[in-house]
């Protein structure tokens, strides 16, 4: 998962909006999002490493997102001492739904120590009611966040980092929710705000260490190269007496080719 904009207003209705886009390379094998063994979990899964990027729990009273942290010259301590590959950090997300025992801020309390043994990576995870964040560095330590109520945004830097494709998709929504009111419009006009293609100028682009035809093509809230993209796109509605609203569109190279979803009245 590469971007993620939210609205958090606790108390209301719907007290947690959230649009995401997860991005990765084409030939990366991928189940859409789908109920996991059990009911319990709402989630697609990375069948290369075992984790997802974006789910529910709880029967859909608890979220989970990663995104990682781009910068390829930064690797995790035990791969530096020349260990085995560091775990997966999709992991992260499917631990956290899975185990209902623990809030948000425990599961981060427990994740800390170990935190340096994944490469890096941003976690959102919401328990019904904190919405928390967590930046895992290797080598430069970790930092959990309170999200207060009000817009956010996350992409492959730190919480709010104003990348051009965050602070476009982060306005972009804010347009949206000040014309609709008090409650956003339809499922596709809020997607529709993730398929913007268009490139950052090259004075705005973030330097992370990728080559400047990477950054450009990064820079795209809806990414699209021949190997690599935007391999779906999803709209989360999570409501204040339980219910909620789950879609995702996947894409492949060719364009879109599936829509899957998920609504569950309270």
């Amino acid at each position: 998962m590469c971007l993620i904009a939210w609205r958090w207003q606790p108390g209301t209705a719907t007290p947690l909006l959230l649009l995401a886009n997860r991005d990765e390379f084409y030939a990366r094998p991928t189940v859409p999002l789908r109920w996991w063994p059990g009911g319990r979990v709402l989630a697609g899964q990375d069948l290369q490493a075992g984790g997802t990027w974006l789910g529910l729990g709880a029967g859909g009273r608890r979220l989970a997102a990663l995104t990682n942290f781009r910068d390829p010259g930064l690797l995790p301590s035990a791969a530096a001492a020349g260990a085995a590959q560091p775990p997966s950090r999709g992991a992260l997300v499917s631990e956290f739904l899975q185990d209902e025992s623990l809030s948000a801020a425990d599961y981060l309390a427990q994740l800390a120590p170990r935190a340096a043994e994944f490469q890096g990576f941003n976690l959102l995870l919401f328990d019904g009611q904190q919405l928390l964040g967590f930046e895992g560095r290797a080598s430069r330590g970790h930092r959990s966040v309170v999200l207060e109520p009000g817009l956010g945004a996350v992409s492959n830097a730190g919480f709010d980092t104003p990348w051009p494709k965050l602070l476009t998709l982060k306005s972009a929504l804010a347009q949206r929710l000040a014309e609709d009111h008090a409650e956003p419009g339809g499922d596709e006009a809020l997607l529709a705000l993730l398929r913007d293609p268009r490139i950052a100028p090259d004075e705005s682009l973030p330097a992370t260490g990728v080559p400047l035809d990477w950054e450009r093509a990064l820079s795209a809230i809806f990414i699209a190269t021949p190997n690599y993209g935007t391999r779906a796109s999803a709209l989360l509605r999570l409501r204040q007496q339980g219910g909620f609203d789950f879609l995702e569109r996947s894409f492949d190279a060719s364009g879109v080719i599936g829509m899957r979803e998920f609504r569950v009245v309270a």
